[in-house]
């Protein structure tokens, strides 16, 4: 389980522009959930991911995975056990390196890196399986630098590759707003069928409303760092996404937008 408990979290703090983004906020996601997150612009949804992750600090709070309080861990320890997925293609795979040390650099996350050679010639059968379940003749390109891919199969292979070693979550960021219509079809599909297959806990951040309702077991809508939908199982399944829509233009009468 993953637990954000009184969770503070300011910008530029003691400044004229100062902003509150998260005072006491609580979250908790069970295990084995795929969490759908949405939300208009500053939010939250992504700030929320980054505290997860610790790529930035909260001012106040804790947050514990499996009881165990990850508040001090570092971003690097983290993400030995968290996985993640950015919106822009290029952040997930390292360009200058081939499709063959992309994926060895991911098999060995987490572990210690000696003199020893990075690609581990016993594995490569594995990685061509791996990549054969793409379904985007991958396994037949071994030796092409990952820069020279498009985005859609950057994006297939980073989402394989930040689920090849064991990790308790997987946190998606918007990933497949970068991605053209028809490749955003092929990565969702590809996304649940790695989340179902692995069991894995996830959170995505999506602005595609129907990509929220279709795919995933719970769904948030986050407004001015809270919560303002939160829905689950059986509610979640007669959610329509009209429904979500209204929700948001509601919001944007209120702020008088």
């Amino acid at each position: 389980m993953l637990e954000l408990k009184n969770i503070d979290k300011y910008y530029n703090q003691g400044t004229v522009n100062e902003m509150c983004l998260f005072h006491d906020f609580n979250l908790s996601i069970d295990d084995g959930e795929f969490v759908s997150v949405v939300g208009s612009n500053g939010s939250g949804k992504t700030s929320m991911l980054n505290l997860i992750c610790g790529s930035i600090d909260m001012d106040k709070g804790s947050i514990y995975i499996g009881g165990r309080d990850i508040s001090k861990e570092k971003e690097f320890k983290r993400s030995s056990y968290i996985g993640r997925v950015y919106q822009n293609p290029a952040m997930g795979t390292c360009p200058s390196m081939t499709i063959l040390e992309n994926m060895a650099l991911a098999d060995n996350k987490g572990k210690f890196f000696g003199l020893k050679a990075g690609t581990n010639k016993k594995r490569i059968d594995f990685y061509r399986e791996s990549l054969r379940q793409l379904n985007l003749g991958l396994e037949d390109k071994l030796h092409v630098k990952v820069g020279s891919l498009s985005g859609g199969q950057r994006q297939a292979m980073a989402l394989l590759m930040s689920t090849m070693t064991p990790i308790d979550f997987l946190i998606l960021d918007e990933h497949t707003a970068a991605l053209d219509p028809k490749t955003a079809e092929l990565i969702m599909e590809l996304t649940d069928k790695i989340v179902r297959e692995k069991h894995l806990t996830t959170i995505m951040v999506t602005h595609n409303l129907r990509y929220a309702v279709e795919y995933g077991t719970r769904l948030i809508m986050m407004h001015q760092g809270d919560t303002v939908i939160d829905v689950k199982g059986e509610e979640k399944a007669r959610l329509k996404t009209e429904d979500i829509l209204s929700k948001f233009n509601e919001i944007s009468i209120e702020c008088g937008n």
